[in-house]
């Protein structure tokens, strides 16, 4: 006996039999029971979700002599048993995508003036009709638009969106839609029984999971799990039959998640990637599979899991074990993983990692070992000034608030004097021992600025002495150093506040200012353009740093460096003999291999 697949063996030839598309299938049959019907027909969908064999059905049932009540073809007329025997004359079918051009649209054309010999209609169905050419389009939009009454097309696609809207408009559209899991799973245990095959239901739902959709994939992927398991599909013998990662891993992964156990989760990482399976897949599966949690949490949302009901009961039993929170961290950090999983240079790497951060989502946040990152970050300004900040008012951070003679107002209230520790007493002839210490200053912010809102801001570079309180200022030591410093930073917040001057900041930037004789300050120019320019700003910038350096005594001079004589420029034979009279061997290197200069 000849073998025929299940996708031909299997085939709808009525409207009942079909799966998936209830409410398509009702409307074709209203449509023959009443008589209405459209001269155009254009089914779209996906591949294998009876597209093709609606239209077969629809034309069988047009032409049927003695119809049902339910607008079925009998099976019993001439009509019928010539369809079924494939010689009826009525119904044509043409494969668009070997038949595209004008001359075989033509063609069809001709045939369509011919009335039919049996039946009411000349039914022509054209599959794959987004495969015309343009022109062939063109050509048959007369047709379609006005064809003889005894006419009538059935057209069928995969992909609308390539139809010329011209043929759109003159068409009836009816979109197919992909076939449900359980829909496939159904169909599958009817035919598993028609064929006398055990099945365990959850292997048939990998089957459907498989299928995406599609029922003609469904039936091909059924008879290849046929042939391995012979005869006794099982859950095991499919997943590795199809290479289909093992759902089990993703319960373990959750699992493990969820008590922080990163070690069993990087095993069982290490032996998936060993089997061959790919570390994107695995995402997006685990993605998938907590998805399918958390629809499980609400009873709601439980109908949209499409998976078997052994299947859904673990989703359900899991589901009670994780939190929320979690499901959605969880899903956040796999949609950046599979974002980002293409362009990743080492993507195992980023697998783990996404892993660890999945696994350490419930840990406590007190956990030395969480290694996750803090959920407040502090101004990294505010730690260096807490820091810096000694734990008593000493005198030198009160000089630069008040007075020395007059107490802080704030240590005051906050310290009696009974309580108040006593501040080492030294000889005002001795000063303090040279201590470390942050300058602010190269941070580009002051005392008075901070005392503001707590907040580091920036110093405009045209402040002005007369800002600053009485005692504020002093006449402190400072080094080329410090010096150095503060003129970067002042260069800097000239290229940020003011953009007029970004060209001058720029040549700024690679000067060099020198202390001649202290506190005297002395920077060279190369010509009297730039010393021009710096003219203009020079009151601001001995003033800058003045404040910055503490010192009011600070002069600022601008030298013209002396013109030295301007090298001469050598041609490219000049250069030549330059470098021949330092290495003869250039000269002996171009005897040699008889060289011209270009």
């Amino acid at each position: 006996m000849e073998y025929i697949v299940s996708a031909r063996k299997y085939r709808p030839t009525t409207f009942d039999t079909v799966v998936g598309q209830a409410a398509l299938t009702t409307t074709l049959k209203n449509a023959v029971k009443s008589g209405k019907l459209a001269h155009a027909y254009l089914f779209c969908g996906p591949r294998g979700v009876g597209k093709t064999t609606c239209a077969r059905i629809f034309a069988k049932a047009i032409n049927c002599q003695t119809p049902t009540a339910e607008g079925e073809a009998c099976n019993e007329c001439e009509s019928c048993q010539s369809f079924n025997e494939q010689r009826s004359l009525n119904i044509f079918e043409l494969d668009a995508a070997s038949n595209n051009s004008v001359e075989h649209i033509k063609t069809l054309m001709e045939q369509t003036r011919i009335p039919p010999q049996l039946g009411r209609y000349k039914v022509f169905i054209i599959d794959e009709v987004h495969m015309l050419s343009t022109a062939a389009f063109n050509a048959f939009l007369k047709t379609l638009e006005e064809p003889p009454a005894h006419v009538i097309f059935i057209l069928a696609t995969t992909e609308k969106h390539k139809i010329l809207p011209t043929i759109l408009s003159r068409c009836q559209i009816y979109d197919f839609e992909r076939m449900t899991v359980r829909n496939t799973i159904d169909h599958l245990m009817a035919v598993a029984d028609k064929e006398g095959i055990t099945y365990e239901e959850q292997a048939l739902a990998i089957i459907a999971e498989k299928a995406d959709g599609g029922m003609r994939d469904a039936l091909s992927i059924f008879d290849q799990a046929t042939s391995f398991c012979q005869g006794n599909i099982t859950y095991d013998k499919v997943i590795e039959d199809l290479n289909v990662l093992d759902s089990e891993n993703y319960f373990k992964i959750i699992n493990l998640s969820i008590i922080n156990n990163v070690s069993d989760i990087m095993v069982l990482l290490n032996s998936i990637i060993n089997k061959g399976f790919d570390g994107g897949l695995l995402i997006q599966g685990l993605a998938k599979h907590v998805r399918n949690v958390m629809m499980a949490k609400d009873p709601q949302t439980l109908p949209l899991l499409e998976v078997s009901d052994q299947q859904r009961q673990r989703y359900e039993e899991q589901a009670k074990k994780c939190d929320t929170r979690f499901l959605y961290q969880a899903l956040k950090l796999m949609n950046q993983c599979d974002i980002n999983y293409r362009q990743s240079s080492n993507k195992r790497l980023l697998v783990e990692l996404t892993l660890i951060e999945i696994a350490q989502i419930t840990q406590p946040d007190d956990s030395a070992s969480a290694g996750r990152r803090p959920r407040r970050l502090k101004s990294l300004f505010k730690h260096l000034i807490q820091q810096s900040q000694p734990k008593s008012a000493t005198p030198q951070v009160v000089a630069a608030e008040t007075p020395a003679s007059q107490p802080s107002p704030k240590a005051q209230n906050t310290q009696s004097p009974q309580n108040a520790p006593k501040a080492p007493t030294t000889p005002k002839s001795q000063p303090s021992p040279a201590r470390p210490s942050l300058k602010l200053g190269g941070l580009g912010f002051s005392w008075n600025k901070l005392r503001q809102d707590g907040k580091p801001s920036k110093v405009n570079f045209t402040d002005s002495l007369a800002d600053l309180k009485d005692g504020q200022m002093s006449n402190q030591q400072f080094t080329q150093d410090e010096l150095e410093l503060q003129w970067m930073s002042m260069c800097n917040r000239m290229s940020e506040n003011q953009p007029q001057l970004i060209g001058i900041a720029t040549r700024m930037k690679n000067m060099n200012p020198q202390i001649t004789e202290f506190p005297q300050v002395e920077v060279t120019v190369e010509n009297e353009l730039i010393r021009q320019d710096m003219e203009a700003i020079h009151k601001s910038i001995l003033k800058t740093l003045q404040m910055y350096l503490h010192n009011a005594q600070i002069t600022f001079t601008i030298h013209v460096s002396d013109q030295k004589e301007q090298p001469k420029i050598l041609s490219r034979r000049e250069q030549f003999e330059e470098m021949s009279k330092i290495n003869p061997a250039v000269a002996k290197l171009q005897q040699a291999f008889d060289l011209e200069l270009a």
